[in-house]
């Protein structure tokens, strides 16, 4: 039994782990690579094994950073099965559909320029041609039910608690009559977390594969996300400008709408309209309306009553391209919820060159923001941004709301691992910053985690 780490090692990205056993081989995510575009080009490109020998794929959840790859390991000769939960399934379609519009349309931009200077032309790394092919080997496999996914190996998802379908993966594997308990966490959502389902602890593991993204921080206590939510709103109206709020698609995109409804709904808020610029998101709300087996108790209250927990009168989702340009005449206060959410690509740059210049105007920041990223650089207050080649001064007002992060911070993902009957013997942390993980690894071996490992990309251990 191996396992081979080749992405979201030592980064918060491109979650790629490979599972040895038996003879047999199983990838734990396929996610793709984001940063710096000349290195995230070249790093998603190349798949550091041959997808031809991987057995079978588990997926954790929808994300990009974990399913992005996926059409371009099937494209190259993976046969197998995509084992993942239904929603998660059911969001794939979409996000991976939108994905390969996104490789296919920077391509085409790269190309242009390209061939003015006489340079050979990029092929995107996947069609969407891939994306169909890739998804008739996708299977939903509900939470609790046991399924054998390669010889020796048996998969059990959990809920995660991080986004809509997101799983705990519990493997049982069997080799030569040596049995380990395997846990991968995917990443861990936050306990009380609006709309889904509390993250369920594992009770067992020999051998821990976690995230890491907070592990180094803490999120601000007792956060009231509605109040400061309204706070910001009122504020931004007041002065007259607009409120722009990048946000992932899927999961961070609903939990704003969900807590934007419940203030209009107590009159917390003067009038103004609400957008959802995004196809995808408008896309992913109807998947979320399909799996209300993934809600908590007080979203199913909260249908109960006949009401959408994703529409009222002053939402109006968006999903044309020449409405969304119609958002750049508006001239009165509005919020705008627009992808990608670490503002690397879609329609949130447009909107950006509008916003970012003007002083009455807010950028509300309601989820994390990796290195090298432009969402990164407009957190930490950049005086310019880079839109489109040009600079842009960054004079609107830059604001955050953290309580909406949809991972675990380092005591949540302490008391996650504290309800296990005794610490696994080996632990492994992925998905963070290296700085995160590395501290991590201080505070649990600190708390009688005996081997804690922060894997370098490529490095390989024995299980």
């Amino acid at each position: 039994m191996q396992i081979h780490f080749h992405g979201a090692a030592r980064t918060v990205t491109g979650s790629m782990h490979l599972l040895e056993v038996n003879g047999s081989k199983l990838l734990l995510d396929c996610g793709l690579y984001q940063g710096k575009r000349k290195l995230a080009f070249e790093r998603n490109r190349s798949l550091p094994f041959k997808p031809s020998e991987v057995h079978n794929v588990v997926l954790s959840h929808a994300h990009i950073d974990h399913s992005g790859n996926l059409p371009q390991l099937t494209r190259n000769g993976f046969r197998g099965r995509i084992v993942c939960t239904p929603a998660t399934r059911d969001l794939c379609e979409w996000m991976l559909r939108d994905s390969a519009h996104i490789q296919e349309r920077d391509v085409e931009h790269v190309n242009a320029k390209r061939l003015r200077k006489g340079q050979a032309p990029f092929e995107p790394l996947y069609l969407e041609d891939d994306v169909e092919r890739c998804l008739e080997q996708f299977e939903g496999i509900p939470y609790g039910h046991e399924v054998r996914v390669a010889a020796g190996v048996a998969l059990r998802f959990e809920d995660a608690g991080h986004m809509l379908g997101s799983a705990v993966t519990h493997l049982e594997l069997d080799e030569a009559g040596r049995r380990l308990k395997l846990v991968f966490t995917g990443d861990v959502g936050r306990p009380r977390a609006p709309i889904i389902r509390d993250p369920a602890p594992p009770r067992e593991a020999d051998v821990l594969l976690s995230e890491s993204t907070y592990g180094d921080r803490l999120h601000a206590a007792d956060v009231d996300v509605k109040a400061r939510l309204r706070e910001v709103v009122a504020a931004t109206r007041a002065r007259g400008g607009k409120v722009l709020i990048p946000a992932f698609s899927v999961g961070r995109t609903q939990n704003v709408v969900y807590h934007l409804h419940q203030l209009f709904l107590e009159r917390a808020l003067p009038p103004l309209p609400i957008f959802v610029d995004s196809p995808l998101s408008a896309n992913a709300t109807d998947v979320f309306r399909a799996h209300p087996e993934c809600y908590d108790a007080e979203t199913l209250k909260f249908l109960e009553t006949g009401k959408d927990p994703f529409g009222f009168h002053r939402l109006t989702y968006i999903r044309e391209a020449e409405a969304s340009k119609a958002l750049n005449d508006l001239r009165i206060p509005a919020v705008i919820i627009a992808a990608s959410g670490m503002m690397e690509s879609g329609r949130v740059l447009h909107h950006l060159k509008r916003i970012a210049p003007d002083p009455r105007s807010t950028i509300l920041i309601v989820g994390y923001m990796a290195e090298h990223t432009l969402g990164r650089r407009v957190a930490e207050g950049a005086e310019a941004i880079k839109l489109f080649g040009e600079e842009y001064p960054l004079r609107a007002q830059i604001c955050e709301i953290s309580g909406l992060s949809g991972h675990a911070d380092r005591d949540e993902l302490t008391r996650f691992f504290g309800r296990l009957k005794a610490p696994p013997a080996r632990t492994f942390l992925v998905h963070g910053e290296e700085s995160q993980s590395l501290k991590l690894a201080e505070h649990l071996r600190a708390r009688g985690f005996p081997r804690v490992d922060v894997p370098c990309p490529g490095e390989r251990f024995a299980l």
